[in-house]
């Protein structure tokens, strides 16, 4: 057999799985309308059809069975979008996050619910909330900790406000590029950023723009939107690059190889239990002696592992503080359940922000 002949062959095997993945996926979304009948006629206008643990519970399952040769996180994308495209048949889902169009956020927003979800660009993390509560927008996505600059204190501040909780985490491996529609680095005098994206790359800087002047802005798209304008540079994504129309002078600017950035799914919706769980905490310490070490003793007679706890003022006095703190496990599992009614006998405020999947890839 001839190359051409062998070439031909495997051409026509490829167009005939082709045919077969065709009609799969239209089973598929045939399955997801029967779904959507289902639940309206069971509940109604207040039909969930989101269901945060469902689909991590899927994702994870493709990925553990995923034998190759492409990459299992590849596998999960690819299910992620056929999923969200049946949800969408289904209903709809409207998803505020913190813009302009071109952010990371929007990154988030896309890895988490696919791109056949309704996005909508706030201007502001208070206001990805208030889209939110007044049910404007089923969900929000609102960043809340880098791995080289820490957390994003507006989104816990805001949290303290809010009747919100977290329906799901995504987390996006950031690589900032210096865009602009100038030709090269000597022609750059101004460099534009959210103040984060600046000291995430201030080697790259020091090292290659050393002249230029650095600008912090609300955030990396709205550089990117400010560059074009203005003809000069910025550090944003590669999302930001094709939605402004910008030249990338460089890629992966950043300092840290691993800078990634971690974002929350927020709702008014209770997640159930996915088999593997995070749960999030807000909790006030009452005044008195060996009060931190009271929040932190359930946990550790109880082996269940806490991975981050931060604190802020509580704006509710003079050095009164709050502390959020992340946990594994879902609040209904026992030992995690142990363990919180023993925290909120000993807190002077405490609230469950949210118990929801880690994020599946």
């Amino acid at each position: 057999m001839s190359d051409d002949e062998k070439l031909k062959k495997i051409r026509a095997e490829i167009d005939g799985i082709d045919h077969e993945i065709q009609r799969l996926i239209s089973a598929r979304a045939k399955c997801a309308l029967s779904v959507a009948e289902v639940k309206q006629a069971q509940d109604g206008p207040q039909a969930e059809f989101y269901r945060p643990e469902r689909e991590a519970q899927v994702l994870r399952r493709i990925m553990e069975r995923d034998s190759g040769p492409l990459a299992k996180d590849t596998v999960a994308k690819l299910f992620r979008e056929i999923m969200s495209a049946c949800l969408a048949l289904e209903s709809p889902q409207r998803v505020a996050y913190l813009g302009p169009e071109g952010t990371f956020t929007q990154e988030a927003v896309l890895k988490h619910f696919g791109h056949a979800v309704e996005s909508h660009a706030c201007l502001s993390i208070h206001a990805v909330f208030r889209e939110v509560e007044s049910g404007s927008a089923k969900y929000g996505v609102v960043p809340v900790e880098n791995s080289t600059e820490g957390v994003v204190n507006h989104t816990l501040d805001t949290f303290m406000q809010s009747p919100l909780c977290i329906a799901g985490e995504a987390v996006i491996r950031v690589h900032l590029n210096l865009l602009s529609a100038k030709e090269a680095l000597d022609q750059v005098s101004i460099v534009y950023a959210h103040e984060q994206a600046l000291a995430q790359s201030r080697n790259w800087l020091d090292a290659h723009l050393p002249q230029a002047k650095r600008l912090a802005v609300s955030s990396n798209a709205e550089a990117a939107r400010i560059a074009k304008q203005q003809g000069e540079a910025a550090i944003a994504s590669e999302m930001a690059a094709s939605v402004y129309k910008l030249d990338i002078l460089s890629r992966h600017i950043e300092d840290q190889p691993n800078n990634t950035t971690r974002f929350l799914v927020i709702s008014a919706q209770d997640v159930p239990p996915s088999g593997n769980d995070k749960t999030t905490l807000l909790v006030s310490a009452a005044n008195k002696p060996g009060a931190l070490f009271s929040l932190l003793e359930p946990f550790a007679t109880r082996n269940i592992s806490m991975s981050r706890i931060e604190s802020r003022p509580s704006r509710g006095g003079l050095w009164e503080y709050v502390f959020f703190i992340d946990i594994d496990g879902h609040k209904t599992d026992l030992p995690v359940a142990d363990a919180l009614t023993t925290l909120q006998s000993e807190s002077a405020a405490f609230r469950i922000l949210g118990s929801y999947p880690t994020a599946p890839y």
